[in-house]
């Protein structure tokens, strides 16, 4: 196994590995260690099922079954840990415009981390590139990742300190609002209430401190909400400058591996009238971000 890193301790190229293959410990092992010094890891021409993603992916944890596959009824994808990442519905026909699906999924065009309104948020994101559509006006469909590593090393040293006590509300129906999207099915907010989680993380895996951040913080606990949310609104500002970010352009087959304890996401417009096909795994971590020193 080779690294090519895209730039120094963020974003790395993967290679001389198979993925489908890589069931040995050591290779695990060698892969953490590369995760826990870049965050985001790219492999090409990468060819897993499904089966085989999910088998893949549970080496690095259990694996969430994320908010669609929980809502039950019939799906395209037949595992409900593997996350359908596409435009297409049960049919595999592209969906329309105004596909309530479609629409909530457009919240991940926003800068996030996912799953951080749970009580309990996710570790790694596994994304896998199965179909993708051509070049258009509007954007190749890329995923950006932002460094909140550097991001708060950035910082100065008394806005870090004020920083680390910091507590913040995670809220879906909060992100999902920024785009004007509220339609959601019976019950789920209830099943979804807002969760609280630390504003800086301390990373176990590097030792350094990182901002948690994403679409789905609302505002900080304990603060008028207006004074939190400006607050949140500047420091996405400073987390999300071009220094932080790396782009990655997909290729079919490709698979991404990214910490979700120190990075944000998210997807780029594409070309909503041709098939788009990606699958994902998460991994879950093991306890609150209260629970963890700052």
């Amino acid at each position: 196994m080779q690294i090519h890193p895209v730039r120094e301790d963020f974003a790395a190229v993967v290679s001389g590995i198979d993925l489908a293959d890589a069931a040995s410990t050591a290779a695990v092992d060698a892969i953490w260690r590369a995760i826990d010094q870049y965050a985001v890891l790219v492999f090409h021409d990468q060819n897993l099922s499904d089966q085989q993603l999910k088998d893949f992916s549970a080496r690095f944890g259990p694996l969430e079954i994320g908010r669609s596959a929980a809502r039950g009824g019939k799906r395209r994808l037949a595992l409900p840990e593997i996350g359908d990442i596409s435009n297409l519905d049960i049919d595999h026909q592209v969906r329309q415009l105004d596909d309530q699906r479609r629409l909530d999924s457009l919240g991940n065009r926003l800068w996030h981390t996912d799953a951080s309104y749970m009580p309990v948020p996710v570790v790694l994101g596994l994304l896998h590139a199965k179909t993708l559509p051509p070049p258009s006006a509007f954007g190749n469909g890329e995923t950006e990742f932002a460094d909140m590593r550097a991001a708060y090393d950035a910082l100065p040293e008394a806005m870090q300190a004020s920083l680390d006590p910091l507590i913040i509300e995670h809220d879906v129906f909060w992100s999902r609002g920024q785009i004007g999207f509220t339609d959601f099915p019976p019950g789920e907010r209830e099943q979804y209430p807002p969760s609280h989680q630390r504003l800086v993380r301390t990373h176990p895996g590097s030792n350094r401190k990182t901002l948690y951040l994403s679409a789905h913080a609302s505002h900080v606990v304990g603060w008028p909400v207006a004074d939190g949310r400006l607050l949140l609104l500047d420091l996405n500002a400073h987390a999300t400058q071009a220094r932080f970010i790396y782009s990655h352009t997909w290729k079919e087959g490709d698979l991404v591996i990214w910490d979700n304890r120190c990075t944000m996401h998210r997807g780029r417009p594409h070309d909503e009238r041709q098939p788009r096909d990606l699958r994902r795994a998460t991994t879950l971590d093991v306890g609150s971000t209260l629970q963890e020193v700052a």
